[in-house]
């Protein structure tokens, strides 16, 4: 729950001095004066940049994994098998790890606001006081910030909102959902890593490598573009670097791979 302006205005005891001030509004409630949401573009980003990061990942490693074993001379089929191995154990590696990470992670907010909650029933005037403090700290003069600390203790709900997100620095609304994010997680992997595994499904020998190389070159561009975005940097410098490291990458290990399997046969 969030305190708006017009609660701040409308319950303000008689005599007592409205807090008016932009600022304070945003204090109390994490919304501007007109009532929108305070965001960091990177916070309406974060499920995308997810994503991107995702398919990054994908893309780097299973190239790299695919040049390997295309540079060390095996048939098509033992690329291919080799492409789709690794497609499908970094998916599932990432998909429990990210759940395993987020899970951890909700379960200790979870806990750092029960404690919060415990303490608010034990002494909400501590609590009052705390967050007078906290608002005094942020810049409003000291009857604005009492005034402010006071509205908000009058709801439980809104108290325990506010207190959270002062004191811990979490937003209790959103503590993500150990599901989406293994899901997600799996599913960006994924397509990631089958950009050098299409050609093999059709093609092989040369074609299908010089096909992989090219898809992957391609999507190395414009996931670094995408990342630059994200970052707020060129689009275009950052799809260089992107498509530079990851060719690095994939043609060291190819030649890595040419080596071993050189000596092999």
């Amino acid at each position: 729950m969030t305190l708006t302006s017009g609660e701040l205005s409308c319950t303000a005891p008689a005599g007592a001095v409205a807090v008016r001030d932009k600022k304070a509004v945003e204090y109390a409630g994490g919304r501007d004066a007109d009532g929108a949401d305070r965001s960091r573009p990177g916070d309406r980003s974060g499920a995308l940049r997810a994503a991107v990061f995702g398919v990054n990942d994908g893309l780097v490693s299973n190239t790299a994994l695919v040049m390997g074993f295309a540079g060390s001379g095996v048939p098509g089929d033992s690329v291919l098998f080799a492409g789709v191995a690794g497609l499908l154990a970094g998916a599932f590696s990432m998909a429990a790890g990210e759940y395993i990470s987020m899970r951890s992670q909700r379960e200790a907010y979870e806990r750092e606001i029960a404690v919060a909650a415990a303490q608010l029933r034990a002494d909400p005037d501590a609590e009052e006081a705390e967050l007078a403090r906290l608002y005094r700290a942020k810049g409003l003069d000291a009857a604005d910030a009492r005034h402010v600390a006071t509205t908000i203790m009058r709801d439980h709900d809104t108290a325990l909102n506010t207190l959270v997100r002062e004191e811990l620095g979490v937003d209790p609304d959103e503590l993500g959902s150990p599901w989406s994010a293994a899901l997600s997680s799996l599913a960006s992997f994924a397509v990631g890593a089958l950009m050098a595994v299409l050609p093999y499904l059709f093609l092989s020998g040369a074609a299908a490598l010089l096909l992989a190389v090219a898809l992957a070159g391609s999507a190395l561009f414009a996931v670094g573009g995408a990342i630059g975005l994200l970052n707020g940097r060129s689009p275009l410098v950052s799809g260089a670097r992107q498509l530079f490291v990851g060719a690095l990458a994939a043609a060291a290990v190819y030649g890595i791979g040419h080596v071993i399997g050189a000596r092999i046969t």
